[in-house]
């Protein structure tokens, strides 16, 4: 997945992702802006993850989106 495009369509993919990961704040989502490494950042704390299985998570729900 590109993720300057991730970055451009990030108010369409939101919602998506909120329902994906519920845990993950409406503020956290657009203060993540759609950048991998904050998301990346924000999963780790919610859920307790590694940075590879948080990274892992993200480039496998958003392969599914492009």
């Amino acid at each position: 997945m590109n993720w300057d495009i991730v970055e451009g369509k990030w108010d369409q993919l939101k919602g998506s992702v909120k329902e994906k990961w519920g845990q993950m704040t409406d503020d956290e989502l657009t203060e993540a802006g759609g950048k991998k490494d904050k998301l990346s950042g924000k999963l780790q704390e919610k859920y307790g993850w590694t940075k590879e299985e948080a990274d892992n998570e993200l480039d496998n729900f958003f392969r599914d989106k492009s």
